[in-house]
């Protein structure tokens, strides 16, 4: 379970040592040397998981990078905030917005009205007006609540696996003194 997945996840992640060899990334100082972006424990994956789940959300081009920021800033886990913004993708971004611009239009009290579409610059500039405080209120408490349930349930399943692993090292403790 937890265990394999750290093993998963540790193989494709990309190994501290080559990440310091690159030059370009030198801009970053030591910042990237900071354990907690590249290991796998309970603090530093629920807050990958906070910080990529909230990020997902934002309507805001380049969210791998702001991820990848925000991660550093609170030293989470760097590729597990990076990758969660993926939820947010070329096949799931219209009804993550979509439904995010109904939640915000709710949360603000204004009635429900027709909601038209077209990909072009022409609407962008015409109709966003209307939309963008409905839009951004409704991403900014959907990716709060996202962030803070993944953030909880993954510090509770962690606690959850931990004591599991404690109470199966017991019983097998137990039933070696047993034998002897």
């Amino acid at each position: 379970t937890i265990l394999m997945a750290r093993k998963v996840i540790k193989r494709w992640f990309p190994d501290l040592h080559l990440v310091k060899k690159y030059k370009s990334l030198h801009l970053f100082g030591d910042i990237l040397h900071n354990p907690n972006l590249w290991h796998l424990n309970r603090r530093s994956v629920a807050g990958a998981f906070a910080v990529g789940l909230f990020t997902a959300f934002m309507p805001v081009p380049f969210q791998m990078i702001m991820a990848a920021a925000v991660a550093m800033v609170f030293r989470v886990n760097l590729p597990i905030s990076v990758l969660l913004v993926w939820i947010s993708n070329p096949i799931t971004i219209a009804p993550i917005f979509y439904t995010a611009y109904k939640v915000g239009k709710w949360v603000l009290g204004e009635p429900p009205g027709a909601f038209h579409f077209e990909p072009t610059l022409d609407w962008f500039f015409t109709e966003f007006s209307e939309v963008w405080q409905p839009l951004l209120t409704g991403c900014f408490l959907m990716g709060s609540s996202a962030s803070l349930l993944g953030y909880a349930s993954i510090r509770l399943y962690w606690r959850y696996y931990v004591v599991r692993m404690l109470e199966k090292r017991r019983r097998r403790r137990l039933s070696s003194q047993k034998i002897n």
